[in-house]
């Protein structure tokens, strides 16, 4: 079924905004000073070595990619929002490796069918707003065989959590978009995939965040750097008492998860999911 014209102009828009919210502030700094552990974990779990065809899809700045291409693998890195292209092609020059870098939509990849080898994403595909024309696309480009992995933030987990606690302050989402934490639950990643992949492994892991010392020190971080963050902010410029409300809501967790994390920092839960595509 053809999507109306309506429809069409209605997800522009929509992809318009999120490749807008992204190129806010600094997602290379959080990238880089956060979790550059994750791209490697992930392409250690794939198996990604020289030889193999390699799609990072919502490739931000390379986090996963560029630890990819270090194997000797063909890779291509695929997003939304071009302008974090700029810091992963340095990081890329200096680290010797060669990535090709593609604009483009995670829910409309522009890849023939069973193009790779391989098809993952670091804390990436979890921020399409349709989950399953996402899940779907994945594995379309994914050759039988083929290794899909992925590492999403879960529902209980620091950054599930800051989402909950900014929603709030959020505009309404638009009819059919999904929160992009439910990515972290196994059970949706399940019903996403269905009979179409096999031999799935799950696990939930943390990542250690050693950045921050005090509440206020991440909450500045994220209000400068983390593009969801920013644009909360920005919907609420107007009410300095929602904004006082929402400092103090990002200080009091942020306060938990120093206080879960222990004396030096904070842990961050994920779930890292790979499957092959039967």
């Amino acid at each position: 079924m053809t999507p109306s014209t309506d429809a069409v102009e209605t997800d522009r828009a929509l992809k318009a905004k999120h490749r807008k919210m992204w190129a806010l502030g600094n997602y290379p700094a959080v990238a880089s000073q956060l979790i550059p552990s994750l791209g490697p974990v992930l392409v250690e779990a794939c198996g990604v070595r020289v030889g193999r065809r390699v799609l990072d899809v919502a490739a931000g700045s390379g986090n996963a990619a560029i630890p990819a291409a270090a194997t000797g693998a063909e890779v291509v890195a695929l997003d939304l929002t071009p302008e974090l292209f700029d810091a992963g092609r340095e990081r890329a020059a200096e680290e010797g490796v060669a990535v090709e870098w593609r604009e483009g939509d995670a829910e409309a990849l522009p890849f023939p069918d069973e193009d790779f080898d391989t098809v993952m994403s670091c804390v990436g595909i979890m921020f399409a707003p349709h989950h399953q024309a996402a899940a779907d696309e994945a594995l379309r480009v994914l050759r039988p065989g083929g290794t899909v992995g992925l590492i999403s933030w879960t529902p209980t987990g620091a950054i599930g959590e800051l989402f909950k606690t900014m929603k709030p302050y959020a505009p309404t989402p638009p009819p059919g978009a999904q929160p992009p934490p439910l990515w972290g639950t196994l059970d949706h990643v399940r019903e996403l995939f269905g009979d179409r992949v096999t031999d799935l492994d799950a696990q939930t892991r943390t990542v250690h965040i050693g950045l921050f010392q005090e509440p206020a020190d991440c909450r500045e971080f994220f209000k400068n750097n983390y593009g969801p963050t920013i644009a909360i902010y920005r919907n609420i410029a107007d009410d300095p008492d929602r904004v006082r409300a929402l400092d103090g809501a990002l200080d009091a967790l942020a306060q938990r998860c120093l206080e879960d994390g222990g004396t030096d920092g904070m842990d961050w839960e994920y779930l890292l999911v790979t499957a092959r595509k039967a």
